[in-house]
């Protein structure tokens, strides 16, 4: 395996990651999913909040968040190891819908965002997942069954609790993360907070309250986060030039776009994309596209 590498598996959903130096900051976005660290340290930033988690820990992400991601530990010798799995919602509902399944009520306030110690079933769910990638022939009988199992373990914990509110039909965590739903696919579009707040079916101080302790931000400050991280990600991988791309997520003033991107990512636009591009500019671990994870 390379230096720095995300390898996608045969096995919907799960991703394994291998670093072996430490990772300069990159903006991205984090779909629902669990992230278990084998080895090394992370650090992930959610609005003013840090999550750092390392080996036997895992990271629970229970709506899509624009984040800041680092590698905060690995070396050649001491890699920094890591396994992701998306969270399907339906599957999760149907596991809440069965009787016995109890789980906690979440803190109030907490955000969708969580890092909690992996028990000793959770870690064996997670080798058992990964090791059918050497049975290919029973990935289609076996994966769903595993993840199955990964899940119940996750909602059992305490960091499970928010993701049981966001799953929840008619719970305010639910109804909240509609309008996070919208946004994420409506980013390049105007955004009235109104009619977000009608989407949800809350009222609008209501909507901002959950909005804000759900993703540590406001429902503007999600917008703008979603847009310029996919207008990055428009000029790294496509090559789209600054202007162009301001306009296709959603900008009308390229000096507007030019001062948010460099209040976000620390330069101007191409200034940033020519560092990135830098072979002596620290391996990032990706950039992500809203609309393309």
């Amino acid at each position: 395996m390379g230096a720095e590498e995300n390898r996608a598996t045969g096995i919907r959903g799960l991703t394994l990651h291998r670093r072996i130096a430490p990772t300069a900051p990159c903006s991205m976005t984090y779909e629902p999913g669990v992230t278990v660290i084998v080895q090394g340290r992370k650090r992930v930033d959610l609005g003013g909040t840090s999550f750092i988690y390392g080996a036997g820990q895992y990271l629970l992400t229970s709506v899509v968040l624009p984040i800041v991601s680092r590698i905060v530990e690995a070396s050649a010798e001491t890699p920094c190891l890591a396994m992701s799995l998306k969270l399907e919602m339906p599957v999760i509902r149907e596991l809440l819908s069965q009787e016995e399944m109890h789980v906690k009520e979440p803190p109030s306030e907490s955000p969708a965002m969580a890092t909690g110690d992996a028990t000793v079933e959770l870690i064996s769910a997670c080798c058992r997942l990964v090791d059918l990638l050497n049975t290919p022939q029973d990935i289609p009988f076996l994966s769903g069954m595993i993840q199955r199992e990964i899940i119940y373990r996750i909602l059992r914990g305490a960091e499970g609790a928010r993701l049981r509110a966001i799953a929840t039909l008619g719970d305010q965590s639910h109804r909240t993360a509609k309008a996070i739903a919208w946004i994420r696919t409506n980013y390049a579009k105007p955004l009235r907070v109104e009619d977000l707040a009608e989407i949800a079916g809350m009222g609008l101080s209501t909507l901002h309250h959950h909005f804000r302790a759900l993703t540590s931000m406001s429902p503007l400050q999600y917008q703008k986060q979603l847009r310029l991280q996919a207008a990055r990600a428009l000029m790294l991988v496509d090559g789209m030039d600054a202007a162009s791309a301001a306009f296709e997520v959603g900008y009308e003033s390229a000096s507007q776009f030019n001062r948010e991107y460099s209040r976000l990512f620390g330069q101007p636009p191409m200034r940033d994309i020519r560092t990135l591009r830098s072979p002596d500019a620290l391996p990032i671990e990706s950039v992500g596209n809203p609309q393309a994870n």
